[in-house]
């Protein structure tokens, strides 16, 4: 297929699909998607394409931090950066878009030791950033109340946390519910996640699952919604967001 034909079928300019071939410029996952089926290109190696274009898309700021963020969750952040809605059940601590930087730093002391912990922290902080940009990503969290009951890096810093977190909810694109212990059983009980969704809805949804040495992206449609019938549900089963946040003011006073 020459050049002109294929960016006729692509519907772009000879000179633009020509400078995306040879690097110049970046391509968009929609695009990507277009092209794999133009050059039918399908199953698992179309899949892979798309979610290095997501990937790339926003690459930028994270790069410098390349010595101290594995490339796995490089992959994570820059999906992150470029998304809509992010719904998140976590069940040991506040995530880490919602830390202040004591906090997280007492995780990563806690769960990784000292070695580059101040450079993780100031990733962790510019990750922040998509909650407050011009079209800001709208978050939707579920807390474990035993997040709220366990003193990470002391009660001045906890107190501290707990304050910015109702904060935070209070924004007008983060709800934040805690999940009581009174609501027993659940059905993320073994499985904290990250429900992710992306502007263009031609970019599939994706769920993505983390432990401590790898992260997964999962993008089949049963397994995208399956996740989001489960915080649906986890949403249905936690208090509502005004009573959530009369939970963690309370928790707050307890720390303080």
């Amino acid at each position: 297929m020459t050049l002109d034909v294929a960016a006729r079928q692509l519907d772009m300019s000879k000179s633009n699909l020509s400078r995306i071939e040879t690097a110049q410029i970046g391509i968009k996952p929609r695009d990507v998607r277009a092209a794999l089926a133009l050059y039918r290109v399908t199953g698992a190696d179309a899949e892979a394409l798309i979610e290095i274009a997501r990937g790339a898309q926003q690459r930028g700021w994270w790069q410098k931090y390349s010595d101290v963020l594995p490339d796995w969750f490089e992959f994570y952040v820059g999906l992150e950066a470029e998304a809509a809605t992010l719904r998140t059940y976590e069940a040991e601590a506040v995530p880490g878009l919602l830390q202040t930087e004591a906090y997280a730093r007492e995780v990563y002391r806690l769960t990784a030791g000292e070695e580059g912990i101040e450079r993780k922290v100031a990733a962790r902080m510019h990750r922040q950033n998509v909650l407050h940009r011009e079209n800001p990503v709208e978050l939707s969290v579920v807390l474990n109340e035993a997040v709220l009951c366990r003193p990470v890096g002391g009660n001045a810093v906890m107190a501290a946390q707990l304050t910015h977190l109702g904060r935070m909810a209070r924004l007008p694109n983060v709800t934040v519910q805690v999940l009581p212990f009174t609501a027993g059983g659940h059905p993320a009980m073994n499985s904290p996640y990250v429900v992710l969704t992306f502007p263009d809805t031609a970019d599939a949804a994706v769920v993505y699952l983390e432990n401590l040495s790898t992260g997964l992206a999962l993008e089949e449609a049963d397994q995208v919604r399956g996740y989001s019938l489960v915080h649906e549900e986890l949403c249905r089963m936690a208090l509502p967001p005004a009573a959530s946040l009369a939970r963690l003011e309370e928790a707050s006073r307890h720390f303080a």
